[in-house]
Protein backbone atom coordinates (compact mmCIF):
# COMPACT_ATOMS: atom_id res chain seq x y z
CA UNK A 1 0.00 0.00 0.00
CA UNK A 2 1.17 3.70 -0.96
CA UNK A 3 0.19 5.31 2.18
CA UNK A 4 0.80 9.10 3.60
CA UNK A 5 -2.42 9.18 6.23
CA UNK A 6 -3.44 6.00 8.71
CA UNK A 7 -6.77 6.91 10.74
CA UNK A 8 -7.57 4.82 14.26
CA UNK A 9 -10.90 4.25 14.84
CA UNK A 10 -11.13 5.01 19.35
CA UNK A 11 -13.51 2.81 21.07
CA UNK A 12 -12.67 -1.03 20.46
CA UNK A 13 -9.51 -0.69 18.29
CA UNK A 14 -7.32 1.98 20.79
CA UNK A 15 -9.23 1.10 24.04
CA UNK A 16 -12.13 -1.03 25.63
CA UNK A 17 -15.89 0.10 25.16
CA UNK A 18 -18.48 -1.94 24.12
CA UNK A 19 -18.09 -4.00 27.35
CA UNK A 20 -18.61 -0.99 29.66
CA UNK A 21 -21.58 -0.52 27.44
CA UNK A 22 -23.05 -4.21 27.82
CA UNK A 23 -22.29 -3.85 32.05
CA UNK A 24 -24.77 -0.31 31.40
CA UNK A 25 -27.27 -2.20 29.96
CA UNK A 26 -27.22 -5.07 32.28
CA UNK A 27 -27.99 -2.84 35.26
CA UNK A 28 -30.63 -0.89 33.25
CA UNK A 29 -32.07 -4.70 32.32
CA UNK A 30 -32.15 -5.32 36.05
CA UNK A 31 -34.45 -2.25 37.30
CA UNK A 32 -36.55 -3.23 34.56
CA UNK A 33 -36.81 -7.63 34.94
CA UNK A 34 -39.82 -7.66 36.00
CA UNK A 35 -41.75 -5.72 32.89
CA UNK A 36 -39.57 -7.59 30.00
CA UNK A 37 -36.99 -10.04 29.59
CA UNK A 38 -33.33 -8.99 29.05
CA UNK A 39 -33.31 -9.96 25.68
CA UNK A 40 -36.57 -7.75 24.99
CA UNK A 41 -35.13 -4.42 26.80
CA UNK A 42 -32.24 -4.85 24.85
CA UNK A 43 -33.99 -4.97 21.65
CA UNK A 44 -36.25 -2.01 23.01
CA UNK A 45 -33.00 0.44 23.89
CA UNK A 46 -31.48 -0.61 20.44
CA UNK A 47 -34.65 0.34 18.45
CA UNK A 48 -35.02 3.94 20.49
CA UNK A 49 -31.13 4.15 19.60
CA UNK A 50 -31.49 3.68 15.96
CA UNK A 51 -34.48 5.55 16.14
CA UNK A 52 -32.85 8.49 17.81
CA UNK A 53 -29.61 8.25 15.56
CA UNK A 54 -30.44 11.58 13.31
CA UNK A 55 -31.17 13.49 16.44
CA UNK A 56 -28.49 12.70 19.18
CA UNK A 57 -25.70 10.97 17.37
CA UNK A 58 -23.73 8.62 19.09
CA UNK A 59 -22.34 8.88 22.33
CA UNK A 60 -23.11 8.32 26.06
CA UNK A 61 -25.58 10.81 26.68
CA UNK A 62 -27.48 9.87 23.63
CA UNK A 63 -27.81 6.40 25.14
CA UNK A 64 -28.63 7.99 28.23
CA UNK A 65 -31.88 9.56 26.56
CA UNK A 66 -32.72 6.41 24.77
CA UNK A 67 -32.68 4.37 27.61
CA UNK A 68 -34.91 6.68 29.65
CA UNK A 69 -37.39 6.54 26.39
CA UNK A 70 -37.41 2.88 26.95
CA UNK A 71 -37.98 3.53 30.54
CA UNK A 72 -41.53 5.19 29.77
CA UNK A 73 -42.82 3.09 27.29
CA UNK A 74 -41.57 -0.38 29.67
CA UNK A 75 -43.64 1.53 32.31
CA UNK A 76 -46.42 3.01 30.76
CA UNK A 77 -45.22 6.42 31.27
CA UNK A 78 -45.45 5.41 35.43
CA UNK A 79 -41.43 5.61 35.87
CA UNK A 80 -40.92 7.68 39.19
CA UNK A 81 -38.19 10.30 39.34
CA UNK A 82 -36.03 8.09 41.16
CA UNK A 83 -35.73 5.70 38.58
CA UNK A 84 -34.69 7.95 36.46
CA UNK A 85 -32.01 9.36 38.52
CA UNK A 86 -30.85 5.94 38.73
CA UNK A 87 -30.95 5.49 34.83
CA UNK A 88 -28.68 8.64 34.99
CA UNK A 89 -26.33 7.37 37.66
CA UNK A 90 -25.72 4.54 35.02
CA UNK A 91 -24.90 7.13 32.39
CA UNK A 92 -22.62 8.94 34.52
CA UNK A 93 -20.95 5.85 36.00
CA UNK A 94 -20.29 5.46 32.34
CA UNK A 95 -18.53 8.79 31.92
CA UNK A 96 -16.21 8.41 34.69
CA UNK A 97 -14.98 4.75 33.30
CA UNK A 98 -10.86 4.51 33.20
CA UNK A 99 -9.35 4.34 29.68
CA UNK A 100 -7.75 1.13 29.05
CA UNK A 101 -5.77 0.32 25.91
CA UNK A 102 -5.43 -2.29 23.77
CA UNK A 103 -2.75 -4.46 24.18
CA UNK A 104 0.09 -3.14 21.14
CA UNK A 105 -1.30 -0.20 20.78
CA UNK A 106 1.54 2.03 21.76
CA UNK A 107 3.80 0.30 20.20
CA UNK A 108 2.16 0.58 17.14
CA UNK A 109 1.87 4.02 17.12
CA UNK A 110 5.06 4.69 17.96
CA UNK A 111 6.58 2.46 14.91
CA UNK A 112 4.30 4.40 12.76
CA UNK A 113 4.83 7.35 13.94
CA UNK A 114 7.12 9.59 11.71
CA UNK A 115 6.80 7.57 8.89
CA UNK A 116 3.11 8.31 8.57
CA UNK A 117 0.75 10.71 9.69
CA UNK A 118 -1.47 9.49 12.26
CA UNK A 119 -5.12 10.65 12.84
CA UNK A 120 -7.85 9.01 15.20
CA UNK A 121 -11.45 9.38 13.28
CA UNK A 122 -14.07 7.95 15.51
CA UNK A 123 -17.64 8.66 16.16
CA UNK A 124 -19.81 9.46 19.73
CA UNK A 125 -19.86 12.43 21.85
CA UNK A 126 -17.21 15.20 21.89
CA UNK A 127 -16.27 16.12 24.95
CA UNK A 128 -16.06 12.80 25.98
CA UNK A 129 -13.75 11.43 23.24
CA UNK A 130 -11.51 14.00 23.69
CA UNK A 131 -11.48 13.06 27.54
CA UNK A 132 -10.70 9.48 26.75
CA UNK A 133 -8.02 10.16 24.37
CA UNK A 134 -6.45 12.97 26.83
CA UNK A 135 -6.88 10.09 29.78
CA UNK A 136 -5.13 7.33 27.36
CA UNK A 137 -1.54 9.03 27.33
CA UNK A 138 -1.30 7.98 23.55
CA UNK A 139 -2.57 11.82 22.04
CA UNK A 140 0.87 13.19 21.51
CA UNK A 141 0.97 10.55 18.50
CA UNK A 142 -1.54 12.20 16.47
CA UNK A 143 -1.59 14.57 13.87
CA UNK A 144 -5.34 15.51 14.13
CA UNK A 145 -8.56 14.62 16.22
CA UNK A 146 -11.68 14.02 13.94
CA UNK A 147 -15.18 12.94 16.09
CA UNK A 148 -17.39 12.67 13.45
CA UNK A 149 -21.43 12.80 13.64
CA UNK A 150 -21.35 9.82 11.45
CA UNK A 151 -19.25 7.39 9.49
CA UNK A 152 -21.37 6.97 6.26
CA UNK A 153 -18.99 7.34 2.51
CA UNK A 154 -20.53 11.83 2.65
CA UNK A 155 -18.79 12.37 6.58
CA UNK A 156 -15.37 10.19 5.12
CA UNK A 157 -15.22 12.50 2.16
CA UNK A 158 -15.93 15.93 3.93
CA UNK A 159 -13.29 14.70 6.27
CA UNK A 160 -10.71 13.89 3.38
CA UNK A 161 -11.50 17.02 1.79
CA UNK A 162 -10.68 18.99 4.71
CA UNK A 163 -7.86 17.56 5.45
CA UNK A 164 -6.46 17.90 1.97
CA UNK A 165 -5.90 13.87 1.79
CA UNK A 166 -6.65 11.83 -1.36
CA UNK A 167 -8.57 8.53 -0.80
CA UNK A 168 -5.82 6.85 -2.43
CA UNK A 169 -3.11 8.03 0.17
CA UNK A 170 -5.89 6.87 3.14
CA UNK A 171 -6.00 4.06 5.44
CA UNK A 172 -8.69 3.26 8.13
CA UNK A 173 -8.01 0.87 10.69
CA UNK A 174 -11.32 -0.22 13.12
CA UNK A 175 -13.22 -2.54 14.58
CA UNK A 176 -16.47 -1.82 12.73
CA UNK A 177 -16.87 -3.57 8.94
CA UNK A 178 -19.83 -0.95 8.82
CA UNK A 179 -18.32 2.43 9.89
CA UNK A 180 -15.02 1.76 9.88
CA UNK A 181 -14.27 0.04 6.67
CA UNK A 182 -17.11 -0.10 4.01
CA UNK A 183 -17.88 3.60 3.49
CA UNK A 184 -14.29 3.92 2.93
CA UNK A 185 -13.41 1.33 0.43
CA UNK A 186 -16.76 2.85 -1.43
CA UNK A 187 -14.82 6.11 -1.55
CA UNK A 188 -11.39 4.89 -2.40
CA UNK A 189 -9.18 4.17 0.27
CA UNK A 190 -7.87 1.51 1.90
CA UNK A 191 -9.20 -0.16 5.25
CA UNK A 192 -7.85 -3.20 7.73
CA UNK A 193 -10.52 -4.67 10.28
CA UNK A 194 -9.25 -5.46 13.81
CA UNK A 195 -12.49 -7.78 15.32
CA UNK A 196 -12.93 -6.54 18.63
CA UNK A 197 -14.75 -9.89 20.86
CA UNK A 198 -17.66 -7.90 21.14
CA UNK A 199 -19.40 -5.73 18.68
CA UNK A 200 -22.77 -2.97 19.43
CA UNK A 201 -25.78 -5.18 17.40
CA UNK A 202 -25.90 -1.45 15.45
CA UNK A 203 -22.24 -1.99 13.68
CA UNK A 204 -22.86 -5.72 12.66
CA UNK A 205 -23.16 -6.93 9.09
CA UNK A 206 -24.47 -10.12 7.61
CA UNK A 207 -22.42 -10.45 4.26
CA UNK A 208 -18.44 -11.02 3.71
CA UNK A 209 -16.60 -8.05 2.12
CA UNK A 210 -13.94 -9.10 -0.52
CA UNK A 211 -11.68 -5.71 -1.98
CA UNK A 212 -8.20 -4.63 -3.19
CA UNK A 213 -8.21 -2.29 -0.85
CA UNK A 214 -9.02 -4.51 2.40
CA UNK A 215 -7.46 -6.44 4.74
CA UNK A 216 -8.43 -8.11 8.19
CA UNK A 217 -6.21 -9.20 10.94
CA UNK A 218 -6.41 -10.30 14.42
CA UNK A 219 -4.18 -8.17 16.64
CA UNK A 220 -3.22 -4.26 15.62
CA UNK A 221 0.19 -5.66 16.23
CA UNK A 222 -0.62 -7.09 12.61
CA UNK A 223 -0.74 -4.11 10.77
CA UNK A 224 2.63 -2.44 11.16
CA UNK A 225 4.33 -4.76 8.43
CA UNK A 226 1.94 -3.88 5.94
CA UNK A 227 2.86 -0.48 6.29
CA UNK A 228 6.78 -1.10 6.12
Amino acid sequence: MSIKVIAFDADDTLWHNEPFFDEAQAKFCELFSDYASHQEILQLILSHQVKNLPLYGFGIKAFVLSMIESALELTNHQISGLVIEKIIQIGKDLLLKPVELLPHVEDVLNQLKGDYKLIVATKGDLKDQHRKLHDSGIGHYFHHIEVMSDKKEVDYEKMLLRLDIKPEDFTMIGNSLKSDVLPVLNVGGHAIHIPYHTTWEYEKIDFEIKHDNFRSVVDIIEVVPLFK
